[in-house]
């Protein structure tokens, strides 16, 4: 598979991913609700879907014999890429579990809370056999791998909707209620908050 295909798998994952963090936000929360919970289900198994095609791609475009040093280079900053996607999706998939397990729905809507926990479970445990497999597989130490640009340079650059089919699988923009931009935009701000919040911890024991 071509790089620009595999890239194009990538992104769209990343996007995926990003939305469903965004959705894991409110879940516990006053904002909860069946309708969020489905559309978590949604978002989840969409991020699934495409990195099991990421994965498979990105294998054989490794494991391949006859690539040249500058190619090799490229597959292997997707892959990076591609594994810290990954783990993040397994921590929000684990985050998602335990708020859903600490703050089931209301009784009414409680036979599809209890499925989808179920389903979340069995998914979880998917999501780390395909980590597995990827370090079994192929060996790509992150630290040899340097980056072409600012990490979310290429999401935030784009601008225009996409929507392309690769190797058979259907991989475009999301039209739900999650925006890509405001879901990174919600990732990039978590991240900092949980900085600042370990910076403030370490500051409040040293004094």
């Amino acid at each position: 598979m071509a790089r620009e295909e595999c890239q194009a798998l990538l992104d769209a994952l990343h996007e995926a991913t990003a939305c469903y963090h965004h959705l894991v936000l409110p879940v516990g929360s006053v904002a909860d609700s069946q309708n969020l919970r489905e559309e978590l289900q949604k978002t989840r198994q969409k991020a699934q879907e495409l990195a099991g095609a990421t994965c498979a791609a990105l294998t054989a475009a490794l494991r391949h014999r006859g690539l040249r040093a500058e190619e090799r280079a490229e597959f292997e900053r997707l892959w990076v890429a591609f594994s810290g996607c990954l783990d993040l999706l397994e921590a929000d998939m684990r985050r998602a579990l335990a708020l859903g397990t600490a703050f089931p729905l209301r009784e009414a809507d409680g036979c599809f809370n209890e499925a989808d926990l179920h389903d979340l479970e069995r998914e979880l445990l998917q999501v780390g056999e395909m980590i597995h497999d990827m370090e079994m597989k192929v060996t790509v130490p992150r630290w040899t791998v340097q980056a072409r640009q600012a990490p979310g340079a290429e999401l935030l650059s784009r601008t225009s909707t996409r929507a392309s089919s690769v190797g058979g699988l259907s991989v475009e923009e999301p039209t739900g209620p999650c925006d890509p931009s405001k879901a990174l935009a919600a990732t990039v701000f978590s991240a900092v908050l949980l900085a600042a919040v370990a910076l403030a911890v370490c500051v409040a024991k040293l004094s």
